[in-house]
């Protein structure tokens, strides 16, 4: 079965390497590991500082990561914090980040791959962040001896671990010291196969949301302006083209009585020129605007990253994107600022969202017509929009903590 694996993981390089020069993402992808062994080797031969290791998939997972790096980094001082991501969409975002001492590209999973990479990074711990379950990284990481968790996992019976046929993956996951569920539920899957190092700790989402929430509000001119007319504003964030499709008729009914906030998950000029074709003459582009020309416009059209989590901020109500494709995008950042929630209906797959679709604070939608029906019934009631909104909010509160618990057990792993 290892065979099997590591020949499926060369077929997967071997196939990006192939649509590079066709798919911007794939190109990105292959173009950032290219040489990787002698970058890292460049700047890691040398520092001979202790290292944590912490591995996201991509952007979302890094969300989850952060609070654990931020703790990382007040606990243990003296340490440097490597951070690797799977995917472009998280690379390419947060290769500046500057709460990690180095960031790059995991490089694809195979033995050699995996053992250059362990034996130039040489942690003293690995965090692997809600999934990315890499074979030959983690059977490394194992016999080296250093200790490896994931956080924030989550875990569903019709995955292949839970499956008869499913003996190799499991074993993928006995590679691991600890796994940190965000739910019961998945720590009772795990357990279910034998697998006794499991605790639940929660979401550390929770906690990175909170704190934004609390944080003092940025200084956004064009948006204060916008919204100065005190009319309800729809911040719709993180939207794709069929997410643009069900708003849009509910959009142009409302355009009188409503502010409309529209942040595309991916900024490109097609996406920009989609949402200015549904609503001609009502939209004006964030780089574009100023105080006094953006109080006349109805849909202020985000084309840039990093102000999404700001702009819930002012929001009255949110419409979450990504649950007409492929899935659900994240819901937690407007629930902590206390907006009731409107997203597509594909969100089973994401805790929180069911979550706060039982408590009432988010509906989903399925067409059009219930899309402007559910913000008409939100947008009508005042008093209901605030009970709904807080609802999110206090679900959010209540979950929060994940980290102080994850970081309670690392300490122990470091002090072995």
């Amino acid at each position: 079965m290892v065979f099997l694996y590591s020949l499926a993981i060369r077929l997967y390089g071997l196939l990006l390497h192939l649509v590079a020069p066709f798919i911007p993402k794939a190109k990105q992808w292959v173009e950032g590991r290219r040489n990787w062994q002698a970058h890292v080797a460049t700047e890691l031969g040398n520092d001979i500082t202790p290292r944590l290791w912490v591995h996201c998939a991509s952007l979302g997972e890094f969300e989850q990561g952060r609070p654990l790096m931020e703790a990382m980094r007040l606990q243990y001082p003296h340490h440097k914090i490597v951070l690797t991501f799977f995917s472009p969409s998280g690379y390419e975002v947060r290769k500046q980040w500057p709460g990690a001492d180095y960031i790059y590209y995991l490089p694809l999973d195979t033995a050699t791959n995996a053992r250059a990479f362990v034996a130039a990074v040489r942690p003293q711990l690995a965090v692997f962040v809600k999934y990315e379950f890499w074979y030959h990284h983690l059977a490394e990481l194992r016999r080296q001896d250093i200790p490896t968790v994931c956080v924030s996992a989550i875990f569903r019976p019709d995955q292949v671990f839970f499956k008869p046929w499913g003996g190799f993956f499991k074993g993928v996951l006995r590679q691991l010291a600890h796994i940190f569920t965000q739910d019961d539920a998945s720590a009772e899957l795990l357990r279910g196969i034998g697998l006794t190092q499991v605790s639940v700790a929660g979401d550390t989402r929770f906690d990175t949301v909170v704190a934004t929430a609390a944080a003092p509000a940025r200084a956004l001119p064009v948006v204060a302006a916008f919204v100065a007319d005190g009319a309800p504003v729809l911040v719709a964030g993180s939207v794709w083209p069929p997410d643009v499709e069900a708003l849009a008729p509910a959009l142009r009914g409302w355009s009188a009585n409503l502010r409309t906030i529209v942040a595309p998950h991916e900024i490109n000029e097609a996406h920009l020129q989609q949402v200015e074709a549904v609503l001609p003459g009502q939209v004006v582009r964030y780089s574009q605007a100023t105080p006094a020309a953006v109080a006349q416009a109805r849909v202020l059209l985000i084309d840039n990253i990093g102000l999404l989590r700001e702009l819930y901020r002012v929001g009255s109500v949110a419409y979450i994107g990504g649950a007409f494709g492929k899935g659900l995008h994240n819901t937690l950042e407007a629930a902590a600022f206390g907006l009731p929630l409107l997203f597509g209906p594909r969100y089973q797959k994401f805790k929180e969202a069911r979550d706060l679709v039982a408590l009432g604070a988010a509906a989903t939608l399925t067409t059009a017509e219930e899309t402007e029906q559910q913000l008409a019934l939100l947008l009508n009631n005042a008093a209901l929009r605030a009970e709904l909104g807080q609802r999110a909010r206090a679900y959010v509160h209540e979950s929060a903590g994940a980290t102080g618990r994850i970081m309670l057990a690392l300490q122990k792993l470091l002090a072995r």
